[in-house]
């Protein structure tokens, strides 16, 4: 679970095994597997990174780079 700031300063937790694409519109926009987005304070970088530490705290960072990214245009 990664905690980010809604633009309205409300903290929010979120599953980020339920994240399927994060973009820059120029607010911080994630679209969720269920396709609902949600619109964040970090940047598009500061989600990654919090992401990826979360992924690598759970040790499911090998299986990430062994498949890759499914969604990369």
């Amino acid at each position: 679970m990664i905690k980010l700031t809604k633009l309205n300063n409300q903290k929010i937790t979120l599953n980020a095994m339920f994240i399927e694409r994060i973009e820059s519109f120029p607010d911080t926009t994630i679209t969720l597997t269920n396709q609902k987005k949600l619109f964040v304070k970090e940047s598009e970088q500061e989600v990654s990174q919090i992401a990826t530490q979360f992924y690598q705290s759970i040790g499911l960072m090998p299986f990430l780079r062994e498949t890759g990214d499914q969604n990369e245009s």
